[in-house]
């Protein structure tokens, strides 16, 4: 379905003119405003409808939205009616907002402020590093929610509990259940008995036809061993717009592509000023990426909670500013869950001055980089 423009546009389609009501009813069942004369001496807020389709992994739409409610607002706010529903009886009318609405600058804190506070008068634990992780624990078993502005995953060691937080969320702010996780923010779930399959193939796919490289030649490695990347006044300059927009694609790809982020990191220091050979270098990244687009990370169901942390880092590798660069990685069990690639903020003068820097990093990750 495709999605509408303008408003004219959505009132001939008879699914989001369902969407449009229903987002009005929910506004009048949470009591989000009330319909008075428009005042003369205050500011009046335009109101825009925004049309989105819910995707699945295979692209297949799965809802439609129009808009959404993000909780309580502190000041004074007028709206102009809705285009397409406004008050027969008074068209000249304006709400005055009780709650915030989706579009406002108070709208992202206000929604989160309503919704953790839920979540701590149900006797959940905030995340101390992740503000937007939350944790339940009942007897043996763990209740952990993840947030994303209105989108949230959660999973449980009891079927139950999932169950009944699925209930007053429900209850509380009439979301939809979307039923078991397989796809979110491009990133691919599978779920077997074996364990959890965690991927961005559609995600990687899309990258190359968007940048016009899905017909590429494909590459075995992202980046080549004797690749010595520096800034070089001599070579043209490329398209900083389109280069800064591969970048910041392939650092999503990351998420999944451990494999990947040594390369992207290193070209993504060229951003301010990139060149053919930077470009080049990237293009590589992609090549590689034709090939391997189905590689993701197996997370294996198992009773090993045992953390280890691995590093390693070269010496002045940065031809620039002669830094090395440190690389390290964290297992419970058997199962990667962190990755990093960065430049060290020091120079190191030795070899075993720069492991050391890594190890000390690796160290302090594996200690502190637990959410709670």
């Amino acid at each position: 379905m495709m999605e509408p423009s303008k408003i004219d546009e959505a009132l001939k389609d008879d699914a989001w003119i369902v969407a449009m009501q229903e987002e009005l009813n929910q506004f009048q069942r949470n009591d989000v405003w009330t319909l008075v004369p428009k005042p003369s001496h205050k500011n009046i807020n335009g109101t825009k409808w925004v049309f989105r389709n819910k995707l699945n992994e295979q692209g297949e739409v799965m809802d439609v939205k129009s808009a959404f409610l993000n909780g309580f607002i502190s000041e004074e706010v007028y709206v102009k009616q809705p285009p397409g529903f406004e008050d027969v009886s008074n068209p000249e009318h304006v709400f005055k907002l009780k709650k915030s609405l989706y579009g406002l600058k108070q709208a992202p804190r206000a929604w989160y402020d309503r919704l953790s506070n839920f979540l701590l008068e149900k006797g959940f634990e905030k995340g101390k590093v992740d503000c937007t992780l939350f944790r339940k624990t009942t007897k043996e078993d763990i209740l952990i929610i993840q947030i994303y502005v209105d989108d949230i995953i959660f999973g449980s060691t009891n079927a139950s509990l999932c169950k009944n937080f699925s209930k007053i969320m429900q209850d509380e702010f009439e979301m939809s259940m979307m039923g078991e996780l397989k796809f979110f923010l491009g990133i691919q779930i599978n779920q077997k008995k074996e364990g959890t399959y965690v991927h961005q193939s559609k995600y990687t796919k899309e990258l190359l036809k968007k940048f016009n490289l899905d017909d590429c030649k494909i590459m075995n490695t992202p980046m080549h061993s004797t690749t010595n990347m520096s800034k070089s006044e001599d070579e043209g300059k490329v398209d900083q717009k389109v280069y800064r927009g591969m970048i910041g694609s392939l650092l999503y790809l990351t998420a999944s592509r451990p494999d990947i982020l040594f390369s992207v990191c290193l070209c993504a220091r060229f951003q301010s000023d990139p060149r053919e050979s930077h470009l080049t270098a990237v293009k590589r990244i992609f090549r590689y990426l034709k090939g391997t687009t189905n590689l993701g990370l197996l997370y294996k169901k198992s009773n090993d909670y045992v953390l280890n942390g691995f590093c390693d880092a070269d010496y002045a590798g940065d031809k620039i500013e002669r830094k090395s660069t440190s690389g390290n990685c964290q297992f419970v069990g058997e199962n990667l869950i962190s990755w990093a690639s960065k430049r060290q903020t020091t120079i190191a003068l030795s070899t075993a001055e720069a492991e050391y820097i890594s190890a000390a990093k690796c160290c302090t990750l594996c200690c502190t980089g637990t959410p709670f």
